[in-house]
């Protein structure tokens, strides 16, 4: 599967938030978009999932034009993990994984056994079937976060789009989360996530796509464009970057920080 955005804009109003992005994801591949607050990469997000439809330019999932597909074709596709969520209702866990597969059976049927093994078997891949009769409320954030994972599994669309999927977790949850997302890329899919984490789009990121001011400011693999340069540019803070085990890890270290500490060690 793959994705293939050409010259797309997008406006509210007279405020154009998408100022001609192109890119193409393929499957193998985890791509990260990375950027400032309000650059536009949600509003890009809802372009590709058919939930804006007053852009400029041309959206294609797996080479077909999404302005010509309906919801269900869509959701067979393609499936969303939102940063956040807040349901109406106390769905058990296992409901609202439950939820990703109904795009497999009819309006009028109820899932199968397939389905409740599809559930069992996702829950489990991302450690939280013990979470399976919890209520859905009753939950910790970073905890629902691999439950809109887990429903996104369910629903085998084979491109995922996910909106920060670990700003909510803690460090154990961020890397076992990311660990997982790159092993559905090795596996076929096609994964878009968007981040504010340099250091972990570097390590985990097949390629990597900074924006700023609702424009593309660099395209490329990590270690093509990950310089002290492009974090400059794109959130205003001066690092130094330090490479680690052979260029396989960049570190990102605010230059503010270390030189305050070194001026205090030197005169204390």
């Amino acid at each position: 599967m793959s994705i293939e955005v050409s010259d797309l804009c997008f406006s509210y109003g007279e405020n154009r938030v998408l100022d001609q992005v192109n890119f193409t994801a393929q499957d193998n591949q985890l791509l990260s978009i990375l950027g400032p607050n309000g650059v536009g990469k949600t509003t890009l997000f809802r372009c590709i999932l058919g939930l804006l439809n007053g852009y400029k330019g041309q959206i294609l999932l797996n080479g077909i034009n999404i302005k010509g597909l309906g919801i269900e074709e869509m959701a067979k596709l393609i499936a969303y993990i939102p940063q956040f969520h807040y349901p109406s209702f106390n769905f058990s866990v296992f409901d609202m994984v439950l939820m990703g597969t109904s795009v497999q059976i009819s309006a009028i049927s109820s899932p199968g056994i397939k389905q409740k093994k599809l559930v069992d078997a996702a829950l489990k891949r991302l450690g939280i079937y013990h979470l399976k009769n919890r209520g859905y409320t009753k939950i910790s954030g970073g905890e629902r976060q691999l439950v809109l994972l887990a429903r996104a599994l369910v629903q085998e669309a084979k491109i995922l789009v996910m909106d920060e999927p670990t700003s909510n977790l803690d460090f154990g949850n961020q890397v076992r989360v990311l660990t997982e997302i790159k092993s559905l890329a090795k596996e076929g899919y096609t994964v878009i996530q968007s981040t504010h984490n340099p250091d972990q789009t570097f390590l985990f990121s097949d390629r990597v796509m900074a924006m700023k001011d609702g424009k593309v400011l660099a395209w490329g693999t990590p270690g093509e464009i990950f310089t002290a340069d492009l974090i400059y540019d794109l959130y205003g803070v001066e690092v130094e970057m330090e490479s680690l085990y052979h260029d396989q890890a960049r570190v990102c270290i605010p230059k503010s920080i270390v030189e305050k500490d070194y001026t205090y060690r030197c005169c204390s």
